[in-house]
């Protein structure tokens, strides 16, 4: 099938490579004149495992193409998926104008049927707006789509390539029976294509994110409480994941969630219920216990460093929201670092991805080390942010070698605790 991807951000690009990889004619659509030429040129502009396979495989087979011209992708692609940014408004709702900008490009320039996908995360009644959108030039049928992602960055390849499930808002036959044949090659195994009316799939995406974030923020609750009273909340952890009606994922406590969708997600929920009258309390405590959650661990800094940090060298493994990706938007290690240096320390830090990203966000104000020990040389403390798999198994002697005082704090609690001390540390980590 000729398919048209109009973004090519992290959805976009994903979506893009892994549709072209089943054969599909694939022609990605982007205004950033230099960003298209990259890619043109074989390079990803972002980091995502597996990824850069994919992606040079179908661009040598002529299935994967980029481009800066609108026109071109609509007159190549059958089915133009919807790929733009939703970035957080001043009062938290979703801010719809890349996309409702395009759907009116999109009305004006349409020569023939087509159908137009949704892939980005919307509020609820955002395929009406588009549909109107294109309906005030179009001239020609056409059908709108709302099929939301469910991507894991640093998963996103194996989540497109095998989905769970793929979730189709349509209430045409037509546009239906397309999506259905387009995605028959990713459910051979026998997970759901579900069809749904448009409203319910955006409904969905936001639903799904807003309960996986919800259910962290109840483990960081406990964490806390068990800190209170003695508990150990990985005990609490195991004991509840084994009940099959709670599960086993999304209860590890830590610093907070961070990144491209929870946080947008659950804020844009949280404010499209307030514009149809309807409060969602528990989105509320959500919000405020993340935020919180994300600085849990300076006030314990502070505790250990008689309330004076002015001075204080602090290393910092992890800068990216997650392991397995670059993206640092809302990162707790950014909230970490902003509170050290008001505080008057001394910051140097690693992340095997993300680094880059800093600085362009960062500059020069906190340094950066070339490896995860580098950052501890002379260090007065550890602060662990992200949960990359090379931190796990470190070389605890190299470190208090390196380091002014054997002290972590750990905000994903990778350690066993009394391993740790065995080997010389004072550990501080969340909920133990």
């Amino acid at each position: 099938m000729k398919i048209a991807v109009i973004g090519t951000g992290y959805v976009g690009l994903v979506t893009g490579t892994c549709l072209a990889e089943t054969g599909n004619e694939v022609l990605c659509i982007d205004i950033d004149k230099a960003k298209v030429k990259q890619m043109q040129a074989g390079e990803v502009p972002i980091y995502e495992p597996h990824l850069d396979v994919l992606f040079e495989r179908n661009i040598k087979a002529n299935r994967l193409k980029f481009s800066t011209n609108l026109e071109e992708g609509l007159e190549h692609g059958d089915i133009i998926f919807l790929a733009l940014p939703t970035p957080e408004d001043e009062d938290g709702s979703a801010d719809l104008k890349y996309i409702l900008g395009v759907a009116n490009d999109i009305g004006k320039l349409i020569k023939d049927y087509k159908v137009i996908v949704d892939k980005s995360t919307v509020p609820v009644g955002t395929s009406d707006k588009v549909k109107a959108a294109i309906a005030k030039h179009a001239k020609v049928d056409f059908d709108v789509v709302s099929n939301p992602e469910f991507l894991r960055e640093g998963f996103a390849v194996d989540d497109f390539l095998k989905p769970e499930r793929i979730v189709v808002g349509s209430s045409s036959d037509r546009a239906t029976e397309l999506m259905q044949k387009l995605y028959k090659p990713y459910v051979r195994s026998g997970n759901p294509i579900i069809v749904m009316d448009e409203k319910s799939a955006e409904l969905t995406k936001y639903a799904s994110n807003s309960f996986l974030a919800a259910k962290i923020t109840f483990m960081n609750e406990i964490a806390n409480f068990c800190e209170k009273v003695g508990a150990d909340v990985d005990k609490v952890r195991i004991g509840m994941g084994t009940d099959s009606r709670i599960g086993k994922r999304f209860l590890f406590p830590g610093i907070g969630y961070g990144g491209s969708c929870f946080p947008k997600d659950v804020k844009a929920l949280h404010k499209s219920g307030l514009d149809n009258n309807y409060d969602f309390k528990i989105l509320d405590a959500v919000i405020n216990v993340n935020a919180r959650q994300k600085l849990v661990l300076i006030p314990k800094i502070e505790t250990h460093f008689n309330n004076d940090l002015k001075g204080k060298n602090i290393a910092i493994w992890g800068l990216a929201f997650k392991p397995e990706t670059d993206d640092i938007r809302e990162a707790p290690a950014l909230y970490m670092i902003e509170a050290l240096l008001e505080a008057g320390c001394r910051v140097t830090a690693f992340d095997p991805e993300a680094m880059p990203n800093v600085k362009r966000k960062l500059g020069d104000q906190i340094n950066y080390a070339d490896s995860m020990y580098d950052t501890l040389q002379n260090a007065d403390a550890l602060i662990i942010c992200t949960e990359w798999s090379i931190f796990r198994t470190p070389n605890f002697d190299k470190m208090k070698g390196l380091m002014s005082s054997p002290i972590i704090f750990d905000g994903r609690n990778l350690y066993d605790v009394k391993d740790v001390v065995n080997e010389g540390f004072k550990y501080v980590s969340i909920g133990r």
